[in-house]
């Protein structure tokens, strides 16, 4: 017989939400590595287990909007400090 593959979802209803545990703080810290690309498989299992999907996106979103923010920024001190000379 096939059992299930999460032991937590084993004896749950199938239209019962899963419970995430994760804080808002650990999701912002996975979020960045994975922005980095730096992931052991371990740690990427424990974050499906444990982090909320909605707080993935939101940390995701101002990742990338800092990330622009942070180019923007370099761009415009990179084109000052060259028009100064």
């Amino acid at each position: 017989m096939n059992a299930p593959q999460d032991p937590a979802q084993a004896g749950a209803p199938a239209d019962k939400p899963v419970e995430r545990s994760g804080s808002f703080l650990q999701t912002a810290r996975a979020v960045a590595w994975s922005f980095l690309g730096i992931r052991r498989s371990a740690d990427y299992e424990n974050d499906v287990k444990k982090l909320n999907p909605v707080h993935v996106i939101v940390a995701g979103v101002i990742g990338a909007v800092l990330f622009v923010l942070a180019l923007v920024m370099i761009v415009q001190w990179v084109t000052s400090s060259g028009v100064a000379r």
